[in-house]
């Protein structure tokens, strides 16, 4: 795809907001274990940066998908994947079913606001002992004259003791796993929720991750998102663009790994010559970086498909795979060549080697992605 100047401009934008109102808090913010989003989405609202392809009407400014493209790789240069994190959840997991299916009411009550930054939202979707299976979750909304009664838990929620509403997921009926949910916006400050301690998480330390308690929460039936029963299909479409996401954020923050480690190598010296001279060392970094782009493509590819109304679930789900893989590959190689200070906790990309881990985990794990790419080959067993 060829960029236009209004496509540099968002990512030059999003990269000097980065530099300025994030990248100098960020080793505060891992310390705190939290992220302000609060102020920072609220900043990020001012400058029209949340809902580029969301509707005009509601906030948005109406624009396809490839800008928003660009919004994500310059977020991707901020050294606190905490953020990185809880930003995406916002503009690319918490409100696209939000903005697609929503009614007219919600999405001026609710989107409008997370589009404007006044507004924290988050996706509640994981339970205990329902990640990746999404058909098994548990919680239960059940209806009861003009309410929706709400019961259940959900875990590894991401804004969650920040978030001022939820995009979640529940069975409203007895029937078929894939036809039984709905999704439905939940105010947080509705009586019944309970929120948990932030969990201890391996890595996105500020990133406030918890579990969230219903009990007997009721919610109007007018916080319905699109038609009941049809949640699991929603869901899965939202996913496209949480996958989507995770591989545009992904490239620049790997980028960043590789940049590091060649700072560090050109100046650190060993038996009496820098360690990025060491072919081993240079040879390694430039096939990194050459399977960067190779993701990079791929989900730029993704963004024409779709574009042109194309369904990109294969697509995106091998590039959320191979995100997930270089999330691991790469920081592991570039801590290597840091020596004792990759192993060093304040190191960014020791921090990244924590962090990124989580790639080929949440949002679909990687053997989910291989399922769906075998299925969608021809390639599953069909018993």
């Amino acid at each position: 795809m060829r960029l236009t100047e209004e496509h540099r401009a968002i990512r030059d934008t999003m990269t000097r907001f980065v530099e300025t109102e994030v990248n100098p808090h960020a080793d505060a913010w891992e310390a705190a274990g939290i992220w302000p989003a609060h102020e920072i989405l609220g900043k990020l609202g001012c400058l029209g940066l949340l809902g580029i392809n969301k509707p005009e009407e509601f906030g948005g400014q109406g624009l396809d998908y490839s800008f928003h493209a660009c919004f994500l790789e310059a977020l991707g240069n901020a050294r606190c994947n905490g953020v990185n994190m809880g930003v995406s959840v916002q503009t690319d997991m918490a409100t696209p079913a939000v903005a697609r299916f929503g009614s007219d009411a919600l999405r001026r009550n609710w989107l409008r606001p997370v589009i404007e930054g006044k507004m924290v939202a988050s996706i509640a979707v994981s339970e205990p002992q329902a990640g990746s299976d999404v058909s098994q979750i548990a919680t239960q909304a059940v209806s009861d004259g003009g309410d929706y009664v709400i019961t259940g838990t959900k875990m590894w929620i991401t804004n969650s003791t920040q978030a001022d509403w939820l995009c979640l997921l529940a069975n409203t009926s007895d029937g078929a796993k894939h036809s039984n949910k709905s999704l439905i916006l939940v105010p947080m400050d509705a009586k019944g929720i309970e929120v948990s301690k932030p969990l201890e998480k391996l890595g996105m330390r500020a990133s406030d991750t918890a579990q969230i308690f219903f009990d007997g929460v009721r919610v109007p039936k007018s916080h319905l998102i699109g038609q009941e029963g049809r949640g699991f299909q929603m869901q899965m479409q939202q996913f496209q663009e949480e996958r989507l996401s995770a591989c545009f954020v992904k490239c620049r923050t790997l980028e960043l790994c590789i940049e590091d480690t060649i700072a560090y190598t050109s100046e650190r010296k060993v038996f009496g010559k820098p360690i990025l001279d060491n072919q081993t060392v240079h040879f390694k970094l430039a096939e990194l970086q050459t399977e960067i782009e190779a993701l990079r493509a791929m989900a730029w590819r993704a963004v024409d498909l779709m574009l042109a109304g194309e369904d990109v679930t294969t697509l995106a789900s091998m590039a959320k795979l191979k995100a997930g893989r270089l999330a691991r590959t790469v920081p592991d190689a570039c801590l290597q060549y840091f020596g004792g200070q990759g192993f060093m906790w304040d190191n960014f990309v020791s921090r990244c080697y924590r962090d990124l881990r989580l790639t080929s985990i949440g949002g679909g794990a990687d053997e989910v992605m291989l399922q769906i790419i075998a299925k969608r080959m021809g390639a599953y067993p069909r018993n």
